[in-house]
């Protein structure tokens, strides 16, 4: 569904993707860890055109991503939740969701927000709440359904669980699950690595924008992690 092939992107003169690989197939849920400034929140913007890489390919469903503008690529089939959320405080729930709608160009309908209520029933008994006054989990999940409006068929989620509550956290482990079962692949960039191993079907571990080790999460020992992350 999503292949990248020797990816380079930079911030002015900062060299921070060196060489990015990584692929995700339908249905899958794709893990990406590493240490802070390694890169994993650039490949998601690379990937949605708000970082243009400067050499490789970003292909999605075999359409080249890399030389499209940033608002045309949710378009064709991809969500993405930002790191910090980034919902509109002082428009309600409702209105935030509304920003959602994608008008795709032959794609199917959007979901209904019906459909979004019911996969986020707390969202449904704050409908009217202004989003500034969520709970950060209440935010994180608003921001979640707010990209599902746009029926992606991928959906990118950028440290979804930072700052939460162990139990919001938990909420954040089991939406990404059934995110999946709904038949939306995912890529998931976590600090949270026990989190993201408990998740996700493969991961990619990142070292100063290089991928430094691929494989399925239940091969990712502790010796991996101690090697690849020093934790």
């Amino acid at each position: 569904m999503l292949k990248l092939e020797n990816v380079h992107a930079y911030y002015g003169k900062s060299h921070i993707l060196q060489g990015i690989s990584l692929a995700v197939q339908p249905g899958e849920l794709v893990g990406i860890l590493g240490r802070n400034g390694v890169g994993k929140t650039t490949t998601l913007k690379t990937i949605m055109g708000l970082v243009p890489p400067r050499s490789g390919s970003v292909l999605f469903q075999g359409l080249e991503l890399s030389r499209r503008p940033a608002h045309r690529i949710p378009r064709l089939g991809i969500g993405y939740v930002p790191q910090g959320r980034h919902i509109f405080p002082k428009l309600t729930v409702w209105e935030n969701l509304r920003t959602g709608l994608v008008k795709g160009q032959g794609r199917e309908t959007a979901q209904t927000f019906e459909q979004i209520l019911a996969t986020f029933p707390i969202l449904q008994e704050r409908l009217y709440q202004l989003g500034g006054t969520l709970s950060g989990g209440e935010q994180q999940m608003l921001a979640i359904a707010r990209a599902l409006l746009g029926n992606p068929q991928l959906i990118m989620l950028d440290e979804p669980s930072e700052g939460l509550m162990p139990a919001m956290v938990a909420m954040v482990r089991d939406t990404a699950k059934r995110i999946c079962d709904m038949g939306v692949s995912v890529i998931l960039v976590e600090q949270n690595v026990k989190l993201a191993l408990h998740v996700v079907h493969r991961v990619y571990i990142l070292q100063k924008g290089l991928v430094t080790y691929e494989g399925r999460a239940q091969d990712c020992t502790e010796e991996v992690l101690l090697q690849h992350l020093g934790v």
